[in-house]
């Protein structure tokens, strides 16, 4: 064995997990509905007891999209996704739901520590204990479920999380979404608020529009974005939706280092392509606990509210 290969294995031994199995390989990626395999984030399963499953997951400090916040944190919107994920990977693997079938997000939310988010030597190897409840059958398929997430990092509890979800037929969903089945992002978006303004470094991940109408801005999100639209779909994704809940959020709250530490997010309806979606922070900004403040931006589009999520936002000050 070469120096070389001692000196990385030598350092390699120092941050290996404490349930290595968990995290030998990423899980495939059809299971977590991902087209990259670089997205996926889930590296493997087990099941502790009835209904109960320890999901390992990595994060990585370069991401792509989902980089780091201010040089010091994970983005923990990826724990959003690894949360995402985790009940995907769960409904085929568990509740034998078929590929194929689509996942219809009802509710979402995730909650992290400061301390849980922070940047170390290596990648973040998280384990969550995933708990399904609320399993809901019609003719022996899942029709609807719901879980809840627990996550540690280290042996420490860093953050919780939960779910609920519908999932339909291929037939079901080309019915639900009639003549809108099969759309496509458009190719044209309006112009983005400076990015710098909402923690971004260039005008092609900024998801808010330039124009601010009454404290509201436009839904934007460009169609060829390989992590907001790693694979086709015909609405927009939810984890677009409360990206652009954290953007607005930093912008409204003149934070664009903040790091975002929690998000509860309600989908009533799809957002569609078709006909602009206005995100308006709404209320004044409440102050949940010492550096964090909390707000809800509301989703308009056709005349309603299709969602609605409360985001806090710790400001990153030491203290």
């Amino acid at each position: 064995m070469t120096a070389l290969l001692q000196a990385d294995r030598s350092d390699f031994s120092q941050i290996v997990t404490a349930e290595p199995e968990l995290f030998e390989r990423t899980v495939p990626r059809a299971l977590v509905h991902r087209a990259a395999i670089s997205e996926v984030l889930l590296t493997g399963v087990s099941q502790c007891r009835e209904d109960v499953y320890r999901i390992g997951a990595q994060w990585s400090r370069g991401h792509s999209y989902y980089g780091a916040v201010a040089g010091r944190w994970h983005d923990p919107m990826l724990f959003a996704e690894t949360i995402r994920q985790a009940g995907l990977l769960l409904a085929h693997e568990a509740l034998k739901i078929p590929l194929g079938f689509s996942f219809l997000t009802e509710t979402m939310s995730f909650e992290i520590t400061e301390e849980g988010a922070r940047l170390g030597r290596g990648p973040a190897d998280v384990v969550l204990e995933v708990t399904l409840h609320d399993v809901v059958r019609r003719r022996n398929v899942v029709s609807s479920y719901a879980y809840d997430v627990v996550a540690h990092r280290d042996g420490r509890r860093i953050g919780s999380g939960r779910l609920t979800a519908n999932c339909v037929s291929p037939a079901v969903y080309r019915k639900l979404r009639g003549d809108r089945a099969g759309a496509t992002a458009p190719r044209v978006v309006p112009d983005g608020i400076i990015p710098e303004v909402v923690g971004r470094s260039c005008d092609f991940d900024v998801v808010l529009g330039a124009e601010c109408v009454n404290g509201a801005r436009r839904l934007r999100a460009e169609a060829d974005h390989p992590v907001l639209f790693d694979h086709p779909v015909d609405h927009q994704p939810g984890m677009v939706l409360m990206e652009a809940a954290r953007q607005a959020a930093l912008a409204a709250l003149r934070l664009p280092g903040g790091l975002l530490v929690g998000c509860d997010a309600v989908f009533r309806k799809y957002v569609e392509f078709d006909s602009p979606c206005m995100v308006s922070p709404s209320g004044e900004a409440l102050l949940r606990a010492p550096g964090i403040r909390e707000l809800v931006v509301d989703f308009h589009q056709g005349g309603s509210v299709a969602a609605t999520c409360r985001v806090a936002v710790h400001d990153g000050a030491q203290r």
